[in-house]
């Protein structure tokens, strides 16, 4: 299972940095490299629960892994209309900053740059099935509060920008199917 695992991983990191390769991915692994243990994983994800911080660890997870499964829900449910709105771009950088994604890092850097190009459906396929992986090696509890600590921050993005221009409060059709695609790689 490890190696499956380890698959899946390098598999989200791959898809994660298709484009902006190179530079990104030598400064998050740079970022590894200083940051190790518990603090670096809390750091690069937003995850305070020590318990699946230490089940993470655990299995070789590291920062920039979980930087990419932090950051994708949200990025695709705020590119689920095809258009990311002001308050979801919003959304969407307040979710990085909670999960420890700001201006100093390189992870920011692709954020920015996903939020003016939908990045490519290769990495929502990628997330998922990394996702699905890690879930087999968590128990339910973890796995419950992973679950709802990466998609609270989705759901946030979702109803950041209310429903019909705004006057509402309501979650799109196209966001509550990419909520519940994203909820069934838990395998829920």
């Amino acid at each position: 299972m490890s190696d499956f695992l380890n698959d899946r991983r390098s598999g989200l990191e791959n898809a994660f940095f298709a484009e902006k390769d190179a530079i990104l991915r030598r400064r998050l692994a740079e970022g590894d490299v200083k940051n190790t243990g518990l603090e670096a994983l809390s750091a690069a994800s937003g995850i305070k629960d020590k318990t699946i911080l230490e089940k993470l660890s655990a299995l070789h997870i590291t920062g920039t892994s979980l930087t990419a499964l932090s950051l994708v829900p949200m990025i695709l449910v705020a590119w689920a209309d095809g258009r990311i709105e002001q308050k979801e771009r919003e959304a969407v950088l307040a979710g990085a900053e909670k999960a420890g994604v700001n201006g100093d890092n390189a992870g920011h850097a692709l954020l920015k740059a996903w939020l003016s190009h939908k990045p490519p459906a290769e990495l929502a396929d990628t997330w998922k099935l990394y996702v699905a992986a890690l879930s087999e090696t968590l128990d339910q509890d973890a796995k419950h509060r992973l679950r709802e600590e990466l998609l609270g921050r989705a759901k946030a993005v979702a109803e950041s920008a209310g429903g019909f221009f705004g006057l509402t409060q309501g979650i799109s059709a196209a966001e509550k199917a990419v909520l519940a695609d994203l909820e069934r790689a838990f395998g829920v």
